[in-house]
């Protein structure tokens, strides 16, 4: 089955500008995240990046079981062997490239993702139609 990517979903008319996250080398593989704020569906929400074999995952922090934050300290959201993303609160655990949920109450779900990529040393993630950036000062 081919993969769907984020584009597929989008209306004609809507222009994704993509977003500077951080410079690539702030993502040490598997190391901690670069979190930033978000709007999800119009409410404040926050994101999370991090390298995992090579590649910048995103995804939004909240977890599927209860809607809350998961890092353990900021930008701190990897077991012991850091190989999956774990919520802090009751310990459900997600597969790191995916976001599937392999363990733990959440479910059968997934995170939700933020589409990213690296251009020319940069970290860029892309708005979404239920996610979108945080201004500051009601912008």
């Amino acid at each position: 089955m081919d993969e769907i990517t984020f584009h597929d979903f989008r209306g004609a008319n809507e222009e994704r500008v993509p977003q500077p996250l951080c410079a690539s080398d702030e993502l040490a593989e598997r190391g901690n995240a670069v979190v930033f704020d978000v709007l999800h569906f119009r409410q404040p929400a926050r994101g999370f990046a991090l390298r995992f074999d090579g590649k910048v995952v995103a995804y939004l922090n909240r977890c599927l079981h209860v809607p809350t934050e998961m890092d353990w300290r900021e930008g701190e959201f990897l077991d012991g062997d850091r190989e999956f993303i774990i919520c802090s609160v009751h310990g459900a655990s997600y597969d790191t490239p995916t976001g599937h949920c392999v363990g733990g109450p959440c479910g059968r779900g997934r995170l939700t993702v933020i589409e990213v990529d690296e251009v020319d040393g940069q970290v860029r993630w892309y708005p979404s139609r239920d996610t979108r950036p945080a201004f500051a000062d009601g912008d």
